[in-house]
């Protein structure tokens, strides 16, 4: 039987194709962009029994569209490639990292700084009086490309300072904090906005841009609603769900791990 006749070769093959489907699950579910990929599919269909029916006219009219279907997936599907490619770049920083954590190849400073505590306290503080607050946590991916956006800050992190920098008559408070390992680096941070039909019509700009920033890059991202004060937390363009503050802390360790 041919199925026995199967290859080491043919069964890692599989597995990558898997793999890159899981991806592009991950990359466009709960979007548009999965209705354009199913559109694409039916098309290539078509041509396919166009071509096993000897539809001469209507398949060299299927073919020629497929034939630049490369350039018009490009143009399509611009944003959805980049965030897909980031989360291979992630992926494969993140696998090396606990490859190497193994072996302590990997210096202790490569650990958690991230005061988790002080930024859980200033949350709670913060949700209790309505006070609206966006924090960008860096992970991987630089974010350079939008704390020019904003004011460059040095400044280590702790529960006053945080409170102090959302406060609504503080000249800081609107915009994203984004912070580095246990500094805040920058305030006032202008982020792209995400124009995803899946985001629940009761979350304004500040929850719209933390799924932008979390879909554009790696870094997770703390919201404080000003209008009921909930706490939500977001990664990978997704919310993330938790039922009490000490759950949000141990993801959030996790995440920085």
């Amino acid at each position: 039987m041919e199925f026995l006749d199967l290859r080491i070769i043919d069964i890692i093959d599989i597995l990558l194709v898997a793999f890159l489907l899981y991806y592009l699950y991950r990359l466009i579910k709960g979007t548009v962009a999965i209705n354009i990929f199913i559109g694409i599919v039916i098309i290539i269909a078509i041509s396919e029994v166009t071509k096993l029916l000897q539809m001469e006219l209507l398949s060299k009219i299927l073919g020629g569209f497929l034939g630049v279907g490369m350039f018009a997936l490009i143009v399509v599907f611009q944003q959805e490639i980049r965030k897909f490619l980031l989360m291979l770049g992630s992926t494969n920083l993140n696998a090396r990292k606990r490859f190497f954590k193994q072996f302590r190849l990997l210096s202790k400073e490569a650990g958690i700084t991230t005061n988790i505590q002080a930024i859980m306290s200033a949350c709670q503080s913060m949700s209790r009086k309505n006070m609206g607050a966006l924090i960008v946590i860096q992970r991987n991916n630089s974010l350079d490309f939008v704390k020019n956006t904003g004011d460059e800050m040095n400044i280590e992190i702790n529960k006053p300072i945080i409170e102090s920098i959302f406060y609504k008559n503080s000249p800081l408070h609107d915009g994203a904090m984004i912070i580095e390992n246990n500094t805040i680096t920058a305030t006032r941070v202008i982020l792209p906005v995400s124009n995803g039909r899946n985001i629940p019509l009761r979350f304004g700009l500040r929850h719209r841009a933390a799924v932008g920033i979390s879909e554009k890059t790696d870094a997770v991202c703390i919201v404080v609603s000003e209008e009921n004060g909930q706490i939500s937390y977001l990664k990978d363009g997704e919310f993330v769900l938790f039922n009490e503050i000490d759950d949000l802390a141990k993801q959030l360790e996790n995440d920085l791990s």
